[in-house]
């Protein structure tokens, strides 16, 4: 009895600690974070506003668009305003259950980010290679089935993480090295078998990675192969026009993930708060740039921000 007891202790409240090193600079470094999250609310709310609000943007692609939005913006605040309480108040303490939520939604929206991205993907593909059927293929009760589909693959897949943490017993103590209930930086607080969390962990992001970037890229090669077959310029131009912003965003998510990946397995004798900031980058990055990716690079995003604008100062 008293080891099973053991075994599915957990503290009441972990402590976040931030970034590690460099502690005596998180009032400053909360700076730039709230800049980025300013940002991130500002230009993801403006682009829902201007979807919702105009009904020429009711498009497959602005409603691949608009989940994007939505996404970003549970994800950055899933994470951003506990992770300033504790720069700017030093506000380290987290309820255990609370720890577990934060992780459940940060991870499962990173998965629906993937997913939407694909899905994106597809529309470029479909309006490019398949002109013709674009508005037959894409259908109002497709986009909703796609978009169900990313949220039941996140929580599928992301659902096991809390039950599998509730059952650990946590000897090594409550501080996470950590800004915010980074999956594996709670299981390093675990005693017992931890392999099985490990290895989970990493077949998850590896086949969310792997799969879904397989798949955009393949999307790529069917559009640069049709794009090519084009003999005007000006159409091969507009053609990849369409893809410009898309491409923003596809490089804006995958690339710190790439990048973070790296690090972890080529510097892990980097320093703990090289880490960290990798993965605050990769959080904070694509919710802060997407809006501005197409918001510049989207010519109808473009002309109804900048008439919201000029009808305010008006």
């Amino acid at each position: 009895m008293a080891a099973n007891n053991i075994t599915s202790t957990h503290p009441a409240f972990f402590l976040l600690m931030g970034i590690p090193g460099l502690e005596h600079l998180h009032l400053w470094m909360s700076i730039p974070f709230c800049l980025a999250y300013t940002l991130a609310l500002l230009g993801n709310c403006t682009l829902l506003f201007i979807i919702q609000a105009d009904a020429a943007l009711h498009e497959p692609m602005y409603l691949f668009l608009a989940m994007l939005a939505t996404i970003d913006l549970v994800l950055s605040s899933s994470t951003l305003p506990k992770m300033l309480a504790l720069f700017w108040f030093k506000d380290q303490e987290i309820n255990f259950y609370a720890c577990l939520v934060q992780m459940f939604f940060l991870h499962s929206f990173s998965i629906m980010e993937s997913a939407v991205l694909l899905a994106m993907a597809f529309d470029r593909y479909v309006a490019i290679c398949k002109p013709l059927h674009y508005t037959t293929v894409l259908t109002g009760s497709l986009i909703t089935k796609i978009g169900m589909a990313a949220v039941a693959r996140a929580v599928t897949l992301m659902t096991p993480l809390p039950f599998l943490l509730r059952r650990f017993h946590y000897c090594r103590g409550p501080a996470i090295a950590h800004c915010y209930c980074e999956h594996m930086a709670v299981v390093r607080l675990a005693c017992g078998d931890t392999r099985f969390n490990n290895i989970y962990g990493i077949a998850v992001a590896m086949f969310i990675v792997v799969l879904d970037l397989l798949f955009v890229i393949l999307s790529y090669i069917f559009i640069l192969r049709e794009v090519l077959q084009l003999t005007s310029q000006e159409a091969r131009y507009k053609a990849f026009g369409t893809c410009v912003s898309h491409i923003g965003a596809i490089l804006a998510f995958y690339t710190p993930v790439v990048i973070s990946s790296v690090m972890h397995r080529v510097a892990r004798r980097a320093a703990p708060h090289v880490h960290v900031l990798f993965a605050n980058f990769y959080m904070l990055f694509p919710p802060m740039v997407n809006p501005i990716i197409y918001g510049v690079k989207t010519k109808q995003i473009r002309e109804r921000v900048l008439g919201l604008i000029l009808r305010k100062d008006v």
